[in-house]
């Protein structure tokens, strides 16, 4: 009978433990400011904030790291003062998160204020999103992401699409409510699929004219409406490249922001090795072709610095470690050496 007490306070221990956890208490605590004006306003008098201009967000070098600063709410009130704007700017700002101790995240867009005022006063630079993605620390990226994809959200849904009367943000900025409708809208993601082909021994690359000289990633494209995730992967290789895929696997997810707020859903497909001729569409593609092991291997050391050759031409590289398509690479890589 004892053991039996014992393992039944041992189960009901565990699970008042994983109720009441550090992740729990921050979600409902996130939610409640979601769905509370007047608590969330409250938290902006206690928050951080990251700061933008214009969806470039505000970074300063320290050494040779770049650090995404978050001021005090007395210290953005300050900013705001110097710079001659009222305390209803904090109003535009947007609740990105918090910390475990419950202290609130908000991004503000400044756009409307003299960016390079802001700078010389903050000692930093407002910095174009995709380039800061790159610089900063790991755990900084999906916060400047999400931010950023939020306060472009706000700027391009300011009006219903069925009255064409303004819509209003709640505090947090997590919804918009058109009063004379009644709707509300919510922040949407697109699904895009990302997928490495592989046909056994090799893995295709391909890319884009806009993409920086001598860059090459996986194959990627938008869901199209009523499709799952196999559909579009398998859509996607047929129409980019010619191949039918065997079969494919999930990896992970990523939100991406560009061109707007994106879920990259990343996956490994496999192609038969005897029918593996490309067949690339030239409106998409400007090169899709199959590298080996260990030209790989040689692109995941260099970056665009190190790819251009006395000649002019650049030898091909691969995005970064915080992209999706990287963690692919990285993948397949393993799975060829092990």
């Amino acid at each position: 009978m004892a053991g039996i007490y014992q393992a039944v306070c041992r189960r009901a221990s565990s699970l008042f433990c994983r109720s009441h956890s550090t992740y729990v208490r921050k979600m409902r605590y996130l939610n409640e400011l979601k769905e509370d004006d007047s608590l969330c306003r409250q938290a902006q008098t206690s928050g951080t904030f990251y700061l933008f201009h214009n969806l470039s967000p505000f970074l300063q070098k320290v050494g040779k790291k770049y650090l995404v600063p978050q001021l005090r709410a007395a210290e953005m009130n300050r900013i705001l003062e110097k710079f001659k704007a009222t305390e209803q700017w904090i109003e535009k700002s947007v609740l990105i998160g918090c910390s475990d101790e419950h202290v609130p995240h908000f991004a503000l867009d400044l756009g409307g204020l003299e960016k390079s005022g802001i700078e010389s006063e903050l000692k930093g630079s407002f910095t174009d999103l995709q380039k800061a993605l790159f610089v900063v620390d790991g755990k900084d990226s999906p916060l400047l992401a999400s931010a950023q994809s939020l306060l472009r959200w706000h700027d391009s849904h300011q009006y219903c699409s069925k009255t064409g009367q303004p819509t209003q943000k709640n505090v947090a900025g997590s919804k918009r409510v058109c009063r004379a409708s009644g709707i509300t809208y919510y922040p949407q993601m697109s699904p895009v699929v990302i997928t490495l082909v592989s046909d056994g021994s090799r893995c295709l690359l391909a890319r884009q004219p806009s993409f920086p000289q001598g860059m090459y990633t996986a194959l990627s494209g938008f869901c199209d409406v009523g499709e799952n995730v196999e559909e579009a992967v398998r859509r996607e290789v047929a129409e980019e490249v010619g191949l039918e895929v065997e079969s494919l696997r999930y990896s992970a997810s990523q939100h991406w922001p560009f061109p707007s707020s994106c879920l990259m859903i990343a996956c490994h497909a496999s192609v038969g090795a005897q029918q593996a001729e490309i067949s690339m569409d030239s409106l998409e593609l400007e090169e899709a072709r199959w590298f080996g092991l260990e030209e790989i291997v040689e692109g995941l050391k260099r970056e665009l610095r190190s790819s251009k050759q006395d000649d002019g031409s650049f030898l091909p590289w691969f995005p970064p470690k915080q992209a999706i398509a990287h963690q692919l690479i990285c993948e397949w890589v393993k799975q060829q050496t092990s």
